[in-house]
This record gives structure tokens, C-alpha cells and sequence, in this order.
């Protein structure tokens, strides 16, 4: 009995490797098309660390010409959850970071090279095993669980390194006979690599990241089938990566360690190895240290998160290129108006330690995303949000006329305000030009420097009386506001009373102040002249009014 009649009686029905390597040939892309892959386990939310590689991923990808795809690593079935890969499809269209090809919903792909589903695959790898164990590159093992837990108590007395090699790797010499012997009265087994490697042989390795690093080889005979007949992701990845042909690898750098073990594979099964990229994670300050953003703790680890806060989805990518590349914040700064595809995205400008998470940055980005957008963009998402997240504000901006005029003031001019970093913000910020909602607060005034009652009564009523026109333009309107300041004993220009604060009781933009607190309850607003047009002279009348019982 030969290896051959060993692998025939395992994988009796397993197909030559020739029918795979033939239905999935190379790609037809031009010269440096990058290939690449988003390739989460639908075992839970995806983590804002998934959609940064998946945005690296897809960054590569766009700039040569290449492949995208989405591929689901399913194999451990025990811990998958119930519509993971909805979510994970879900997660990334949220954010535009669309796949080329791969799962599209929890059962429909699209694409020449799947199924792009690890669990459907299962006779794919069957296969490549076969082939494995014809050329004596791997073996059945018998060991049972007890033996495994037997042999690592040994290693752990003996301060070896726990594992499965060398003299403990028990199966490993067994003789083809011995094997069959055993597989035919009926005893459990899987299937392990047989390592060429050891450990006192180092591998140099050029990562794209990380630069060049070197590794003991693996000498681990690691399990590549296992007794329910699905592949180890070890095992799974490099078959998939050669038949997907993928060409870069963009993962997190837990897995830099793997590296040896990945190399062995793709060398031992005949593949040509893909390039690798190993990002570092995501970090946060945490009362000073450093950690990694964790599902556990920090709500803003879970990808969803974003989508239920509203912060804008370009700045959410805005923000991921700007902690990826340090290029990106001066290429922004030049470029404030160019699309985020126009910005050269490289692999050698990636950080090597990891990025610390910043939400005070996020959000203002989001400011500033929002302050580029028109009038009817700032509409139809906060619209869009408040159907799923807000009813009252969903209810608050069904007279679109309306809101179009509110959120269109101080926007689309050189300096457009920036008070809304985020969809769930917008409430506040415009519940005071809503009257029937302004007029139902119990009204805390917070006056600034002015805040004698008797004095700013007297500075309402007399803009009421003499000096409120809604007719005015701009420049007249502010004009009047000056000339009353100057009635009451106010300097009219703010550094006149600089030059002799002595001779006045304020100056003209605390007499503003007090037009603005009063009317919207606010001593911080977008431009309060366009703020009055919108209201109308009527509501306006009504509210200084109001302020001065």
C-alpha cells in the first residue's frame, strides 16, 4: 500500500486538483492589478478594524485595476451567528466599500471564483488534502483529545514548547499500512500538514508594512482537515487565496506570526504566495495606556455604532485614510474639495505601531464633511437617519420647504458653519428655529456679559420699537443693531471700546449677545441676521418679547 491507496481511501470521491485549477485559472487584469479580499467569520458585529483593512483592501484594489472580493471564513460553525454574513454585507455597503465579487446577501454571491462561502467549499479542500497526503505531505492522525492533553502536560513540565512536532508528533511516522489499518476499524481521525520545518532555521520575509522581518520556520504539523471534514483557516486561506488568486493579503498583524506557517503551505502545496500587508490595530488612550479597541468595552469598536450615531459615512472613510496614510491629512489640506478617490493611497505609508482612535477628530471631520454639503444633501441624510434612529426629528423635517431654509443658512459660503458633526446632532441644533418646540421650553436665558434684566429689557424693547426692520439687508441690519448700541451706552465698534473701556457700559457684540440669547436661547448659533429672515418678523416679535417677562 503506497500514499496513493492511503489518500483513496479517504477522500474516495475527491476530484483531481487539475478539474479546480482548470475551472479557476488566472485572471485576466492588467500588469500590478491587485487582488484582494475582505475575508471576516460571520461570528458576531464587524469591528471598526474589519472595515479599516476591508477600506485598505479596496484601496489597493481600485488604484491598479484589480479585484476586490468578499469572502466568508465560516468554517467554525460553533461560533457563527444567526444573519452574520447580512451583516457583514450590510456593514460594508453602509460605508460604500463594495466588493467586485463575494457574498452580496447570507445566500446569493456574485463572481467567477467562489462559492465565496468557506462551508460550501468543503470539496474543494478535500481535494487539495488528497493531493497532500498522495505526496506524503500529510497524514491521518489518531490522537484523541485526552493523548493531546496528556502530551502538552509533558511539554509544559518538561519548558518545551507545547505542540504538535518532532518526537511528539505521535501519528507521524505511522506506516501507511498502520493508518489504513486504523481508519478501516472505524477510529477517529483528521487530517495534519507534515511540516518540513525547523525551528532552529530562520525565514526572512518582506512584509509591505511592517518592512522585512525573519521567523523560526514552523515545524508545527498543525491539523489541516478536521474530524467534521471542514478545513482549518490555515489550511482554507492558502487553497483559497491560490484559486481566488489573490495577490495581496491585507490582515491584521495578529497574524504576522502565522506568516511561516502561511509560507510553508503555498510552498508545499505548489502555490505561488500572495504578498502580505499586516496592519496594526486600532489603539485607544485609555487613563494613559494604550490598548486595542475592544468589542467589550467601547461601543464605537462595533462598526454599527457609526451608522446609529449618523456620523457621515465619507467621514468615517475620511478619517480611516487619515490614520492609515500620513499623507493623507496634508494631501486634504490642500485638495479640501476633491473626492477621496482622487487621494494616491499607499501601503509604505502605513503605520507600523497602531493608530490611536480619536473621536474628537472624527467628529470634526463630520463637521467639516457636513459643511460641504447643500442644503438638500443635509436634508435628505438627516432625513434618511431620522426614519430609522428618531422619530421626532423624522416628524420635525416633514415640511421640507422649511428645513431646506434652515439648513440652508450660512451654508455654500466661504466659511459655512460647522455646528452638526453628526446626524443624531441635528436636533439640537435646530430645535430653536421650530417654534412650536422653541415656545414649549421652560426658558433658561444664559446671558453673557450683559445680564441686568432692567437693562436688557430696555435693550429688546427698544430694538422692537425703533430698530427692527425685516426688510433690512444684511449690512443695515447690523447697522441698526450699532446705531442702538450707541443709544444705550454701548461702544459701537468692538475696538473702540478696547481703546477706552472705561468710557462704555459693553460694546455692540455684547448687545448682539443679548438679541441672539434671547431669541434663540443660544449664545452660540449660525449667522443670526439669516437666522431672523427665517423665522419671520412675526415669531422673532414673539420671542424677544417672551425674554423680556
Amino acid at each position: 500500500m503506497n500514499y496513493k491507496d492511503l489518500a483513496d481511501l479517504i477522500f474516495p470521491d475527491a476530484k483531481d486538483i487539475s478539474y479546480y485549477e482548470e475551472k479557476y485559472p488566472e485572471r485576466n487584469l492588467p500588469e500590478g492589478a491587485v487582488v484582494s479580499r475582505f475575508a471576516p467569520s460571520p461570528t458576531g458585529f464587524v469591528h471598526i478594524g474589519g472595515l479599516y483593512q476591508a477600506l485598505v483592501a479596496k484601496e489597493m484594489t481600485k488604484k491598479t485595476g484589480g479585484v476586490f472580493f468578499l469572502r466568508v471564513e465560516d468554517t467554525d460553525q460553533k461560533r457563527e451567528v444567526e444573519n452574520g454574513v447580512t451583516g457583514i454585507v450590510n456593514s460594508l455597503k453602509d460605508f460604500d466599500i463594495l466588493p467586485d465579487e463575494g457574498m452580496v446577501t447570507e445566500t446569493e454571491e456574485k463572481g467567477n471564483y467562489g462559492p465565496y462561502k468557506q462551508s460550501l467549499r468543503k470539496e474543494i479542500y478535500q481535494s487539495y488534502a488528497k493531493y497532500m497526503l498522495e505526496q506524503g505531505k500529510a497524514y491521518p492522525c489518531f490522537c484523541t483529545t485526552e493523548e493531546l492533553e496528556e502530551t502538552r502536560k509533558k511539554q509544559e513540565s518538561a519548558k518545551v514548547r507545547t505542540g504538535y512536532y518532532g518526537v511528539w508528533a505521535k501519528c507521524r511516522n505511522l506506516s501507511v499500512e498502520e493508518a489504513a489499518e486504523k481508519i478501516k476499524n472505524g477510529e477517529n481521525y483528521i487530517i495534519r500538514f507534515k511540516s518540513p520545518g525547523r525551528e532552529d532555521r530562520k525565514i526572512k520575509h518582506h512584509d509591505l508594512i511592517k518592512g522585512n522581518v525573519d521567523f523560526p520556520e514552523n515545524d508545527q504539523d498543525i491539523v489541516i482537515i478536521k474530524a467534521d471534514g471542514l478545513p482549518t483557516y490555515h489550511f482554507a486561506h492558502a487553497v483559497d487565496d491560490h484559486l481566488m488568486r489573490t495577490t495581496l493579503v491585507i490582515r491584521s498583524d495578529e497574524w504576522l506570526s502565522s506568516v511561516p506557517l502561511h509560507l510553508q503551505l503555498f510552498h508545499e502545496l505548489g502555490f505561488k504566495a500572495p504578498k502580505y500587508a499586516h496592519i496594526s490595530p486600532i489603539m485607544k488612550n485609555d487613563n494613559g495606556n494604550k490598548r486595542k479597541l475592544s468589542k467589550r468595552k467601547d461601543p464605537e469598536a462595533a462598526v454599527s455604532y457609526y451608522k446609529e450615531e449618523g456620523i457621515p459615512v465619507d467621514a468615517v472613510k475620511e478619517y480611516l485614510l487619515n490614520i492609515a496614510n500620513s499623507t493623507f491629512e496634508n494631501w486634504r489640506r490642500a485638495n479640501p474639495d476633491k473626492s477621496l478617490d482622487e487621494f494616491d493611497f499607499q501601503l509604505n505609508k502605513m503605520s507600523v505601531s497602531g493608530a490611536l482612535f480619536d473621536m474628537v477628530k472624527l467628529l470634526d471631520i463630520g463637521k467639516t464633511v457636513i459643511s460641504r454639503m447643500t442644503a438638500e444633501e443635509v436634508y435628505e441624510n438627516s432625513f434618511k437617519w431620522a426614519q430609522e434612529y428618531d422619530k421626532e426629528l423624522e416628524k420635525v423635517l416633514e415640511d421640507k420647504d422649511y428645513a431646506l431654509k434652515v439648513f440652508g443658512i450660512e451654508r455654500g459660503n466661504k466659511k459655512p458653519r460647522k455646528d452638526i458633526s453628526k446626524w443624531s446632532d441635528v436636533m439640537y441644533n435646530i430645535e430653536y428655529m421650530y417654534d412650536a418646540l422653541f415656545s414649549n421650553k421652560d426658558m433658561e436665558y444664559p446671558y453673557q456679559v450683559i445680564n441686568d434684566k432692567e437693562e436688557i429689557n430696555k435693550i429688546l424693547k427698544l430694538y422692537i420699537d425703533k430698530y427692527y426692520n425685516e426688510k433690512d439687508d444684511k449690512q443695515a441690519w447690523f447697522d441698526r443693531i450699532k446705531e442702538l448700541a450707541g443709544e444705550l451706552g454701548y461702544a459701537k465698534e468692538v475696538k473702540e471700546y478696547k481703546a477706552n473701556p472705561d468710557a462704555y457700559k459693553a460694546h455692540v457684540g455684547d448687545v448682539s449677545t443679548v438679541l441672539r440669547v434671547a431669541l434663540t436661547g443660544r449664545t452660540n448659533t449660525p449667522d443670526m441676521y439669516e437666522i431672523m429672515q427665517v423665522l419671520g418678523k412675526e415669531v422673532v416679535t414673539k420671542r424677544l418679547e417672551r425674554a423680556m417677562r
